[in-house]
């Protein structure tokens, strides 16, 4: 076994320096009640170090790896190592563990294994005096190990699920920002109070003056922008597709400058669980190419079903897991593989949006060229 193997696999837990666990400090607790021991630790080592993940009965909290008992069973995953008296063996008589504090006589370690056949380090029980370990003993340690692996385990995974989620968020994040249009999550009470679910930063390619931070906590704020006489109808616009549920599309002047430049506000609304409506949407720039309206609307569907059934199906495996009361490593490995194709799927839909409005905007350039 490669000990660098085995180190970055160590290291791949994260679990140096972490504070307790307590599904992992009931199993020391059980270790040392079954075991008749005043300490019991769950031990992770990498080169240097031997750091307590669980602690029962020290007040340190790590030991060099010179001094480790846990040190001798890390290549054989297979077995329980057991010293009865250490006084009498050679290989910890000089050892400052056992010459000085803590004093160890007796010590007892289950290997934590990993699904490689890596060991991390032990569940260990320790004693002050020689004593004997009997094998019903020596099978409970073991089983308690297992179970402290498995939640090591699922807490890997978890970590690993956590950073799937959020990588997937910051990338579709990153990709409505270089979008010119405000792509916007917004949520709409039947009396006509509203609020941003989500606002992509795209907007400000279209309103570069607006307060962003403003707008995205107080969406009347983007009434400001438009022309006096078109807000009754842009407000009027947005309650119908609410009362009717049915898709918004509404045109308006919005002042640039000292003059007045045409935009539209696209979405369709969904009802959620309590009973308000989300509308799944964006804002958009559309003076001097009407023409291309049939484009816009097109966007407006990909935006408002295509992007919004991975987003869904995002939300639903996350409340799927959270509401999972125990969850297995594979169990979660399989989440995983699921958030992952949800993840390709949404870079393929905003690829081709990019495409589509890259395209698009080229011949609305050289439509606008022509007026000036």
């Amino acid at each position: 076994m490669r000990t660098d193997t085995r180190l970055e696999e160590v290291n791949s837990y994260k679990l140096f320096d972490t504070p307790p666990d307590e599904e992992l400090d009931d199993i020391t607790e059980l270790a040392s009640l079954i075991c008749d021991t005043p300490i019991s630790l769950i031990t992770i080592l990498d080169d240097q170090r031997q750091w307590f993940k669980s602690n029962k009965g020290l007040e340190v909290n790590e030991t060099k790896i010179e001094d480790s008992f846990c040190q001798h069973a890390l290549h054989k995953p297979d077995e329980v190592l057991v010293v009865n008296d250490a006084l009498k063996d050679t290989r910890f008589i000089d050892n400052k563990l056992v010459l000085g504090d803590p004093n160890i006589r007796f010590y007892a370690g289950a290997p934590l294994v990993t699904e490689k056949n890596h060991v991390l380090g032990t569940l260990c029980i320790i004693d002050r005096k020689p004593r004997d370990f009997s094998e019903k003993q020596k099978r409970a340690l073991q089983i308690l190990a297992k179970k402290a692996m498995d939640i090591m385990e699922t807490h890997k995974t978890f970590k690993i699920l956590n950073a799937s989620v959020k990588l997937t968020n910051e990338r579709l994040i990153k990709i409505t920002q270089n979008i010119q249009l405000g792509i916007f999550e917004l949520e709409v009470s039947d009396s006509g109070d509203m609020r941003f679910l989500f606002l992509s930063k795209g907007i400000k390619k279209i309103h570069p003056n607006i307060n962003f931070d403003q707008w995205i906590e107080d969406p009347t704020i983007g009434l400001s922008l438009i022309h006096s006489d078109d807000i009754p109808a842009f407000q009027e616009a947005i309650l119908l597709s609410v009362k009717n549920n049915e898709r918004l599309y509404h045109e308006y002047r919005v002042q640039i400058g000292s003059g007045y430049s045409w935009h539209a506000i696209y979405g369709q609304p969904d009802k959620s669980i309590n009973g308000k409506t989300i509308i799944y949407g964006a804002f958009i720039d559309i003076n001097h190419h009407y023409e291309y309206e049939a484009t816009l609307e097109q966007i407006a569907f990909d935006i408002s079903h295509v992007l919004r059934r991975p987003v869904t199906s995002m939300l639903g495996m996350i409340n799927l897991i959270e509401s999972e009361k125990e969850l297995s490593s594979k169990k979660l490995l399989e989440y995983s593989g699921y958030i992952k194709t949800i993840t390709e799927e949404l870079e393929k839909f905003t690829r081709n949006l990019n495409e589509v409005y890259s395209e698009k905007k080229k011949k609305i350039t050289s439509h606008s060229d022509v007026y000036k």
